[in-house]
């Protein structure tokens, strides 16, 4: 599995991959000084750690000076187990919902739902699930150093400290001088071994001696075997304690000095160095996880530290490597990343620091996910307890989609497998979720899923009925087809949606009122709404949100069966019911509404707008559809500027939709706002000290949608054509952009000055027809694969042809 990060991929072209090479040495040069975060001081909170992590397994060190403690993850340790949550006979109540959602009476079809329609059992917990069958993701232990500098703390002369993560190598590290002795240690999750490693050392020999244990909250034994410090246990599965099984095993190579070993500690004494190697596995989908980390720390071992270094940064870098952002101006690396963000939020001056937030959602995606596993839950890779908020877990009313929102326009589309997996697992238990609350063919999720395969409503409908959960997976699994073109990935995909569209066509039921085939029951997510009784509800018919998502699964499930030539009848069937799917409608207050009625607002500012789902991250609110834009902007209005971190973060690209620059940028700097706390709080976000979004709690889906909406406001290629800056704020006057992608197939960079267009290049990564929306008035020099060519222009819009690997250069 490590072994597929290996290299980038090949355009077959010299001229191409000359291209992308040149790209890969500048882009590295330029990033040596700035990507980095740092700090003057250890951590004094969690989310203050620098995270680091391999796809599989992370680690946060604290920095401390006599004590540190490192969090280690394993991205699939889960409390909990499979499980059938469906109420087999929900369906027979259907009809009775229907009909009273119909005659406009939602709360009597909640009382119904609240006995029938909801899920079996306690669900996920109300996200408090680590008990439950439904489980959590779980820290795998806190790795405790004891260091021991020679004499009596009260009088080290401590100087010189500096804890920092460089985003282009993935490696972590903390330094101070002690009593003229410098120490340094450095971290690293290896992208080649799949293992953690952690050197520490000295500028005087034998000054290296501490101690390592490792431990966590519960379920968990240590002991030492031979040189080998060992930690395992077994998790709860919801029913007992016989759960998900893991093992960490930690190994130190000395340089100098001794190692002595207890019954739950290793001690290392009068060092020079001491390198700390530590592998982990668990047994989810590999019953032979005990070799397996054995394995993992022996290679590892094997080779030396210097060696294992220099490939993981190779291997680290073939990704990280194939996107760079330069906004040129204001440039505060000077100072640490938690007073750098603290002068931000004073000033809104730094556009160094707001090129590094959007290489950070590079890093954390690249650090979380790995081809053959599990795509990044709602914590990324990393939590530090037994019950992770919301368990950690995936939710679909937008949190795993924005996830992945930076994956294909940041060249990562590498990085898809594992959300396709994942959703690919979902179709078996979601078929019979399908028969057991719909009696309707193909296959469905709700609100939630885990890496059990749950596909049931919640445990309340409030927030579990919300049943377009999984047309919007396949919606974003349609989205990587765009970008890349690929038709056998577009085979694969093509059962999953084919079936999700088949569930949508069952149970769609006309509405008498208005003719439209509607989607009843479900809900605006988390949202409520007042009747004209003054009375509160959730669920509802058809929420705009489910139009729009509709609209674009029939459609790309119509596209697929073109270019597949594959399922006319279904093509048919989906072509006429698209027709008669509601439309986006404005309201008599000139916004999108969010409900099949004008229904009164019961939280005006609330954290979703999930009605604009067809302005971002869909595509039929446009400037094609200046209506709707202008009811857009109306909308956004009324919800106001405040939110969790990832509602500002939705915010960002909305507005970048919206071509508003200026207000992205605010939104931008709002999403920066400095957070000390770690309290709840659903109206408030910002960023941790570490740059992990404050939803509060921490959630990385806000650090994962700020990327994306830095990208938006640079490049746009949703409306048909590719658009270059079309949201760029006052602030960007001047910089670049390398290996950004687009939809079609194709890899563009460009340079910008005084905010105009100097160069743009376009390398295709696919054969198609690319259409460019020339900005400004001045005449442009168009080349292709080097030789200048004149093609046609119409109202700006510069349309050609390209095969794999042809390049695209463009000047004024």
């Amino acid at each position: 599995v490590i072994n597929s990060f290996s290299g980038l991929p090949s355009y077959g072209e010299k001229s191409g991959l000359l291209a992308i090479l040149f790209f890969c040495i500048t882009s590295s040069i330029n990033a040596q000084s700035s990507l980095r975060i740092w700090y003057d001081a250890p951590a004094t909170m969690w989310e203050a750690c620098v995270p680091i992590g391999n796809g599989r397994l992370g680690a946060m060190p604290d920095g401390g000076v006599l004590k540190e403690n490192i969090v280690l993850n394993d991205i699939t340790l889960w409390s909990g187990a499979a499980q059938d949550a469906d109420q087999a006979e929900a369906y027979k109540y259907l009809p009775e919902i229907q009909q009273l959602l119909r005659e406009g009476k939602n709360i009597d079809a909640e009382a119904v739902m609240a006995k029938h329609f909801i899920c079996q059992g306690p669900g996920s917990g109300t996200g408090a699930g680590a008990k439950v069958p439904y489980g959590s993701y779980e820290i795998l232990s806190n790795l405790a150093l004891n260091f021991n500098y020679g004499k009596d703390s009260s009088g080290l002369q401590r100087s010189k400290y500096m804890r920092s993560l460089s985003l282009d190598s993935a490696i972590a590290k903390t330094s101070l001088v002690i009593d003229g002795i410098k120490y340094e240690r450095e971290y690293l999750s290896s992208f080649d071994k799949d293992i953690i490693a952690i050197r520490v050392s000295a500028s005087a020999p034998g000054s290296i001696s501490f101690s390592a244990g490792l431990t966590r909250p519960e379920k968990y034994h240590t002991k030492t075997d031979g040189p080998e410090l060992i930690m395992e246990g077994q998790l709860r599965n919801g029913v007992d304690a016989h759960g998900m099984k893991y093992m960490v095993r930690l190994q130190v190579k000395n340089e100098g000095g001794y190692v002595t070993y207890g019954d739950s500690l290793l001690t290392v004494s009068n060092a020079n160095s001491a390198i700390i190697y530590i592998s982990a596995a668990t047994d989810f989908r590999d019953s032979g996880y005990v070799s397996a980390s054995e394995k993992a720390l022996r290679q590892a071992m094997d080779q030396s530290y210097a060696s294992l270094k220099k490939v993981h940064i190779q291997k680290f870098q073939s990704l990280f490597n194939r996107a760079s952002l330069q906004l040129d101006g204001d440039y505060r690396d000077s100072i640490p990343t938690d007073v750098r963000l603290q002068r931000f939020g004073e000033t809104g001056k730094d556009n160094a620091l707001c090129a590094l937030y959007f290489q950070f959602g590079r890093y954390l995606l690249i650090c979380s996910t790995r081809p053959g596993l599990l795509p990044p839950n709602l914590q990324g890779l990393w939590a530090n307890t037994i019950q992770t908020p919301w368990n950690g877990d995936y939710h679909l009313n937008i949190n795993i989609q924005m996830n992945h929102w930076p994956l294909d326009v940041g060249n990562l589309g590498m990085l898809n497998e594992p959300f396709f997996s994942i959703v690919k697992t979902l179709v078996a238990p979601g078929e019979k979720t399908a028969k057991s609350y719909y009696n309707a063919p193909g296959w469905v999720a709700h609100t939630i899923t885990n890496v059990w395969g749950y596909t049931s409503p919640g445990e309340h409908y409030s927030w579990g009925s919300f049943n377009t959960g999984s047309a919007w997976l396949c919606a974003m699994l349609w989205r990587h087809y765009e970008f890349s073109r690929d038709k056998e990935y577009l085979e694969k995909l093509y059962p999953v949606i084919k079936k999700s569209a088949e569930f949508y066509l069952s149970f769609l039921v006309e509405d008498p009122k208005y003719g439209w085939l509607v989607t009843s029951p479900s809900n605006s997510p988390e949202n409520a709404f007042i009747l004209p009784d003054g009375r509160e509800a959730h669920v509802c018919e058809s929420p705009t949100i489910d139009n729009q998502i509709l609209r674009a699964l029939f459609q790309s499930v119509i596209d697929a069966c073109n270019i597949l030539k594959v399922d006319d009848s279904l093509r048919s069937g989906l072509q006429s019911a698209l027709k008669r799917l509601p439309p986006t409608r404005i309201g008599s207050d000139g916004r999108i509404m969010e409900w099949l009625e004008e229904y009164k607002e019961a939280e005006p500012h609330h954290r979703h707008t999930s009605h604009l789902w067809g302005l971002h991250p869909g595509n039929e609110i446009t400037e094609q559809t200046p209506a709707l834009a202008n009811a857009a902007k109306a909308t956004l209005e009324a919800r106001g500027d405040d939110g969790t971190g990832w509602s500002l973060a939705w915010k960002i690209n909305f507005w970048s939709r919206l071509h508003d620059g200026d207000r992205s940028y605010k939104l931008l700097k709002r999403l920066l706002k400095p957070v000390f706390g770690t309290g709840f709080d659903m109206n408030s976000g910002g960023t941790y000290p570490n740059l992990f979004c404050g939803h509060t709690p921490y959630q990385i889906d806000g650090n994962f949608g700020g990327t994306a909406g830095i990208a938006e406001m640079l490049l746009q290629s949703h409306a048909g054509y590719i658009e270059l800056l079309p949201a760029l704020p006052k602030e960007w006057a001047d910089g670049s952009f390398e290996g950004l992608c687009v939809r079609g197939g194709g890899v563009l960079s460009a340079k910008w000055k005084n905010y105009e267009v100097e160069s743009i290049r376009l390398t295709a990564t696919a054969a198609n027809t690319f259409r460019i929306a020339l900005p400004g008035t001045r005449p442009w020099h168009v080349w292709k694969n080097g030789v200048k060519i004149n093609p046609m222009l119409h109202d700006r819009m510069l349309e050609f042809k390209l095969q794999k690997s042809d390049i695209l250069s463009i000047s004024p």
